[in-house]
Protein backbone atom coordinates (compact mmCIF):
# COMPACT_ATOMS: atom_id res chain seq x y z
CA UNK A 1 0.00 0.00 0.00
CA UNK A 2 1.39 3.38 -1.03
CA UNK A 3 2.57 5.57 1.85
CA UNK A 4 0.90 8.98 2.20
CA UNK A 5 3.18 12.02 2.39
CA UNK A 6 1.29 14.75 4.25
CA UNK A 7 2.40 18.27 3.32
CA UNK A 8 0.96 21.17 5.29
CA UNK A 9 0.57 24.51 3.54
CA UNK A 10 -0.55 27.01 6.18
CA UNK A 11 -1.03 29.84 3.70
CA UNK A 12 -3.81 32.42 3.70
CA UNK A 13 -2.25 35.19 1.59
CA UNK A 14 -4.25 34.16 -1.48
CA UNK A 15 -7.64 34.57 0.20
CA UNK A 16 -9.76 37.55 1.11
CA UNK A 17 -10.50 36.33 4.65
CA UNK A 18 -8.00 35.28 7.27
CA UNK A 19 -8.00 31.93 9.05
CA UNK A 20 -7.36 29.22 6.46
CA UNK A 21 -3.72 29.17 7.55
CA UNK A 22 -4.98 27.09 10.49
CA UNK A 23 -6.59 24.55 8.15
CA UNK A 24 -3.72 22.02 8.16
CA UNK A 25 -3.72 21.94 11.96
CA UNK A 26 -7.49 21.55 12.07
CA UNK A 27 -7.38 18.59 9.69
CA UNK A 28 -4.54 16.92 11.56
CA UNK A 29 -6.28 17.55 14.90
CA UNK A 30 -9.43 15.92 13.52
CA UNK A 31 -7.58 12.59 13.41
CA UNK A 32 -6.09 12.39 9.93
CA UNK A 33 -3.18 10.11 10.78
CA UNK A 34 -5.34 7.76 12.80
CA UNK A 35 -7.95 7.55 10.03
CA UNK A 36 -5.36 6.78 7.38
CA UNK A 37 -3.81 4.13 9.63
CA UNK A 38 -7.16 2.34 9.61
CA UNK A 39 -6.72 2.08 5.83
CA UNK A 40 -3.31 0.43 6.39
CA UNK A 41 -1.58 3.50 5.03
CA UNK A 42 1.78 4.53 6.38
CA UNK A 43 1.67 8.27 7.09
CA UNK A 44 4.80 10.35 6.57
CA UNK A 45 4.04 13.83 7.85
CA UNK A 46 6.46 16.33 6.35
CA UNK A 47 5.17 19.17 8.50
CA UNK A 48 4.24 22.61 7.20
CA UNK A 49 6.22 24.47 4.58
CA UNK A 50 7.42 27.93 5.67
CA UNK A 51 5.03 30.72 4.71
CA UNK A 52 4.88 34.47 5.06
CA UNK A 53 2.20 36.14 7.17
CA UNK A 54 0.16 39.09 5.99
CA UNK A 55 0.99 41.42 8.88
CA UNK A 56 4.72 41.23 8.12
CA UNK A 57 4.47 41.20 4.33
CA UNK A 58 4.11 43.77 1.58
CA UNK A 59 0.95 43.19 -0.44
CA UNK A 60 2.55 44.14 -3.75
CA UNK A 61 0.53 44.65 -6.94
CA UNK A 62 -3.16 44.92 -6.06
CA UNK A 63 -4.09 42.81 -9.10
CA UNK A 64 -2.09 39.84 -7.72
CA UNK A 65 -1.91 40.40 -4.00
CA UNK A 66 1.08 38.75 -2.25
CA UNK A 67 1.99 36.82 -5.42
CA UNK A 68 5.72 36.75 -4.73
CA UNK A 69 5.27 35.25 -1.28
CA UNK A 70 2.63 32.81 -2.53
CA UNK A 71 4.92 31.59 -5.30
CA UNK A 72 7.75 31.08 -2.79
CA UNK A 73 5.48 28.90 -0.66
CA UNK A 74 4.21 27.00 -3.71
CA UNK A 75 7.79 26.34 -4.82
CA UNK A 76 8.44 24.69 -1.44
CA UNK A 77 5.24 22.64 -1.81
CA UNK A 78 6.23 21.64 -5.34
CA UNK A 79 9.63 20.42 -4.15
CA UNK A 80 8.04 18.20 -1.49
CA UNK A 81 5.40 16.88 -3.89
CA UNK A 82 8.08 16.01 -6.42
CA UNK A 83 10.18 14.31 -3.75
CA UNK A 84 7.18 12.30 -2.58
CA UNK A 85 6.47 11.12 -6.12
CA UNK A 86 10.14 10.25 -6.67
CA UNK A 87 9.94 8.16 -3.48
CA UNK A 88 6.80 6.37 -4.67
CA UNK A 89 4.52 8.09 -2.14
CA UNK A 90 1.06 9.62 -2.44
CA UNK A 91 1.21 13.40 -1.88
CA UNK A 92 -1.57 14.82 0.28
CA UNK A 93 -1.39 18.61 0.53
CA UNK A 94 -3.40 20.30 3.28
CA UNK A 95 -4.31 23.95 2.72
CA UNK A 96 -4.39 26.80 3.35
CA UNK A 97 -6.18 28.70 0.66
CA UNK A 98 -6.55 27.27 -2.84
CA UNK A 99 -3.47 29.06 -4.17
CA UNK A 100 -1.45 26.17 -2.67
CA UNK A 101 -2.67 24.02 -5.59
CA UNK A 102 -0.17 25.80 -7.83
CA UNK A 103 2.50 24.01 -5.78
CA UNK A 104 0.67 20.68 -5.82
CA UNK A 105 0.18 20.72 -9.58
CA UNK A 106 3.57 22.28 -10.25
CA UNK A 107 5.36 19.54 -8.32
CA UNK A 108 3.43 16.82 -10.13
CA UNK A 109 4.21 18.36 -13.51
CA UNK A 110 7.87 18.72 -12.58
CA UNK A 111 7.94 15.00 -11.75
CA UNK A 112 5.79 13.63 -14.56
CA UNK A 113 4.86 16.31 -17.12
CA UNK A 114 1.48 17.98 -17.53
CA UNK A 115 -1.48 15.88 -16.40
CA UNK A 116 -5.16 16.00 -15.57
CA UNK A 117 -7.03 17.58 -12.68
CA UNK A 118 -10.47 17.14 -11.19
CA UNK A 119 -11.26 20.54 -9.64
CA UNK A 120 -14.02 20.00 -7.07
CA UNK A 121 -14.96 23.51 -6.01
CA UNK A 122 -17.84 25.97 -5.81
CA UNK A 123 -15.67 28.40 -7.78
CA UNK A 124 -13.77 28.17 -11.04
CA UNK A 125 -10.54 29.82 -9.84
CA UNK A 126 -10.06 30.81 -13.47
CA UNK A 127 -9.64 34.53 -13.06
CA UNK A 128 -6.55 36.30 -14.35
CA UNK A 129 -4.94 39.48 -13.02
CA UNK A 130 -6.82 41.54 -15.58
CA UNK A 131 -10.21 39.94 -14.82
CA UNK A 132 -10.05 39.31 -11.06
CA UNK A 133 -12.44 41.54 -9.11
CA UNK A 134 -10.39 41.11 -5.91
CA UNK A 135 -6.75 40.46 -6.79
CA UNK A 136 -6.91 37.33 -4.60
CA UNK A 137 -4.59 34.68 -6.05
CA UNK A 138 -6.70 31.75 -4.82
CA UNK A 139 -9.22 32.78 -7.48
CA UNK A 140 -6.59 32.59 -10.25
CA UNK A 141 -4.78 29.40 -9.41
CA UNK A 142 -6.35 27.04 -11.94
CA UNK A 143 -5.84 29.57 -14.73
CA UNK A 144 -2.22 29.84 -13.59
CA UNK A 145 -1.73 26.05 -13.63
CA UNK A 146 -3.18 26.00 -17.14
CA UNK A 147 -0.64 28.61 -18.22
CA UNK A 148 -3.38 31.19 -18.85
CA UNK A 149 -2.79 33.73 -16.07
CA UNK A 150 0.41 35.33 -17.33
CA UNK A 151 4.17 35.00 -17.08
CA UNK A 152 4.21 36.28 -13.49
CA UNK A 153 2.93 32.86 -12.33
CA UNK A 154 5.78 30.96 -14.01
CA UNK A 155 8.65 29.50 -11.98
CA UNK A 156 11.77 27.42 -12.44
CA UNK A 157 10.14 24.99 -9.98
CA UNK A 158 7.47 23.83 -12.45
CA UNK A 159 6.70 23.72 -16.17
CA UNK A 160 3.93 25.90 -17.56
CA UNK A 161 1.32 24.74 -18.22
CA UNK A 162 1.31 22.17 -15.41
CA UNK A 163 -2.13 20.88 -16.47
CA UNK A 164 -3.20 19.62 -19.88
CA UNK A 165 -6.02 21.94 -21.00
CA UNK A 166 -7.86 19.00 -22.56
CA UNK A 167 -7.87 17.16 -19.20
CA UNK A 168 -9.39 19.58 -16.71
CA UNK A 169 -12.83 19.02 -15.18
CA UNK A 170 -14.57 21.47 -12.86
CA UNK A 171 -17.17 19.80 -10.66
CA UNK A 172 -19.68 21.36 -8.28
CA UNK A 173 -19.20 24.83 -9.75
CA UNK A 174 -21.89 27.35 -8.86
CA UNK A 175 -20.20 30.74 -8.94
CA UNK A 176 -18.21 32.08 -11.92
CA UNK A 177 -17.14 35.63 -12.75
CA UNK A 178 -17.62 36.93 -16.28
CA UNK A 179 -13.92 36.63 -17.11
CA UNK A 180 -13.99 33.00 -16.00
CA UNK A 181 -17.00 32.23 -18.19
CA UNK A 182 -15.19 33.72 -21.17
CA UNK A 183 -12.07 31.65 -20.49
CA UNK A 184 -14.15 28.44 -20.17
CA UNK A 185 -15.77 29.09 -23.54
CA UNK A 186 -12.54 30.17 -25.24
CA UNK A 187 -10.63 27.04 -24.23
CA UNK A 188 -13.49 24.55 -24.19
CA UNK A 189 -13.00 23.61 -20.55
CA UNK A 190 -15.45 21.03 -19.20
CA UNK A 191 -17.64 22.12 -16.29
CA UNK A 192 -20.14 20.04 -14.33
CA UNK A 193 -22.05 22.76 -12.49
CA UNK A 194 -24.33 22.03 -9.56
CA UNK A 195 -27.21 22.39 -12.01
CA UNK A 196 -25.64 19.67 -14.16
CA UNK A 197 -25.19 17.46 -11.11
CA UNK A 198 -28.83 18.04 -10.16
CA UNK A 199 -29.87 16.87 -13.63
CA UNK A 200 -27.46 13.96 -14.14
CA UNK A 201 -26.79 12.87 -10.58
CA UNK A 202 -23.44 12.69 -8.78
CA UNK A 203 -22.47 9.25 -10.04
CA UNK A 204 -22.82 10.00 -13.74
CA UNK A 205 -21.25 13.46 -13.37
CA UNK A 206 -18.16 12.18 -11.55
CA UNK A 207 -17.71 9.21 -13.87
CA UNK A 208 -17.85 11.52 -16.89
CA UNK A 209 -15.43 13.95 -15.27
CA UNK A 210 -12.99 11.20 -14.35
CA UNK A 211 -13.08 9.82 -17.87
CA UNK A 212 -12.32 13.31 -19.15
CA UNK A 213 -9.24 13.83 -16.93
CA UNK A 214 -7.82 10.30 -17.25
CA UNK A 215 -4.56 9.84 -19.08
CA UNK A 216 -0.79 9.85 -18.77
CA UNK A 217 1.49 11.48 -16.19
CA UNK A 218 -0.92 12.19 -13.33
CA UNK A 219 -4.52 12.61 -12.21
CA UNK A 220 -4.87 15.04 -9.34
CA UNK A 221 -7.96 15.88 -7.31
CA UNK A 222 -8.14 19.36 -5.83
CA UNK A 223 -10.91 19.47 -3.23
CA UNK A 224 -12.07 22.85 -1.99
CA UNK A 225 -14.29 22.30 1.02
CA UNK A 226 -16.58 25.10 -0.12
CA UNK A 227 -17.95 22.72 -2.76
CA UNK A 228 -20.08 21.35 0.07
CA UNK A 229 -23.18 23.12 1.22
CA UNK A 230 -22.48 25.45 4.18
CA UNK A 231 -24.98 23.44 6.23
CA UNK A 232 -22.48 20.57 6.38
CA UNK A 233 -19.21 22.48 5.92
CA UNK A 234 -19.59 25.88 7.63
CA UNK A 235 -15.88 26.44 8.20
CA UNK A 236 -14.89 27.86 4.81
CA UNK A 237 -14.03 31.41 3.79
CA UNK A 238 -16.17 31.73 0.66
CA UNK A 239 -19.29 29.73 1.36
CA UNK A 240 -21.94 29.46 -1.36
CA UNK A 241 -25.36 27.92 -0.73
CA UNK A 242 -26.57 25.01 -2.83
CA UNK A 243 -23.52 22.76 -2.71
CA UNK A 244 -22.97 19.02 -2.37
CA UNK A 245 -24.54 17.39 0.63
CA UNK A 246 -22.74 14.98 2.96
CA UNK A 247 -23.49 11.78 1.06
CA UNK A 248 -23.01 13.32 -2.39
CA UNK A 249 -19.51 14.46 -1.44
CA UNK A 250 -18.61 11.04 -0.08
CA UNK A 251 -19.96 9.33 -3.19
CA UNK A 252 -17.89 11.62 -5.39
CA UNK A 253 -14.68 10.71 -3.56
CA UNK A 254 -15.62 7.02 -3.35
CA UNK A 255 -15.98 7.00 -7.14
CA UNK A 256 -12.54 8.60 -7.43
CA UNK A 257 -11.07 5.79 -5.32
CA UNK A 258 -12.92 3.15 -7.31
CA UNK A 259 -11.18 4.14 -10.55
CA UNK A 260 -7.65 3.65 -9.09
CA UNK A 261 -6.32 6.56 -11.16
CA UNK A 262 -5.67 9.05 -8.35
CA UNK A 263 -2.06 10.21 -8.14
CA UNK A 264 -2.41 12.92 -5.50
CA UNK A 265 -4.85 15.06 -3.56
CA UNK A 266 -5.06 18.48 -2.00
CA UNK A 267 -7.76 19.60 0.42
CA UNK A 268 -8.07 23.33 0.93
CA UNK A 269 -9.98 26.27 2.42
CA UNK A 270 -10.80 24.81 5.84
CA UNK A 271 -11.19 27.89 8.07
CA UNK A 272 -11.43 26.94 11.77
CA UNK A 273 -12.31 30.54 12.77
CA UNK A 274 -15.60 30.18 10.92
CA UNK A 275 -16.21 26.53 11.83
CA UNK A 276 -18.43 24.87 14.41
CA UNK A 277 -16.46 22.53 16.72
CA UNK A 278 -14.09 21.62 13.85
CA UNK A 279 -17.00 20.12 11.91
CA UNK A 280 -15.39 21.00 8.57
CA UNK A 281 -11.97 19.69 9.59
CA UNK A 282 -13.52 16.38 10.62
CA UNK A 283 -15.44 16.15 7.35
CA UNK A 284 -12.21 16.82 5.43
CA UNK A 285 -10.64 13.79 7.14
CA UNK A 286 -13.63 11.63 6.23
CA UNK A 287 -13.52 12.73 2.59
CA UNK A 288 -9.78 12.11 2.36
CA UNK A 289 -10.41 8.60 3.64
CA UNK A 290 -13.12 8.05 1.03
CA UNK A 291 -10.76 9.21 -1.73
CA UNK A 292 -8.18 6.70 -0.50
CA UNK A 293 -10.55 3.76 -0.46
CA UNK A 294 -12.54 3.77 2.80
CA UNK A 295 -15.74 1.75 2.55
CA UNK A 296 -18.60 0.79 4.84
CA UNK A 297 -18.04 -2.90 4.08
Amino acid sequence: MQAVAVIGAALDLGAGRRGVDMGPSAIRYAGLAERLALLDREVIDLGNVPTAIAEATEEGDESTRFLGQIKATCERIAALVRRARDDGQFPLVLGGDHSVALGSLGGLAAAHGAGGVLWIDAHGDLNRPETSPSGNVHGMVLAAALGLAGAEFESDAWPSPAVDRTRVALVGTRQLDQGERELVREHGLRVWTMSTIDQLGVERSIREALEHVAGDNFVHVSLDMDVLDPDVAPGVGTAVRGGLNYREAHLALELVAETHVLTSLDVVEVNPILDDANQTGKLAVELIASALGARIL
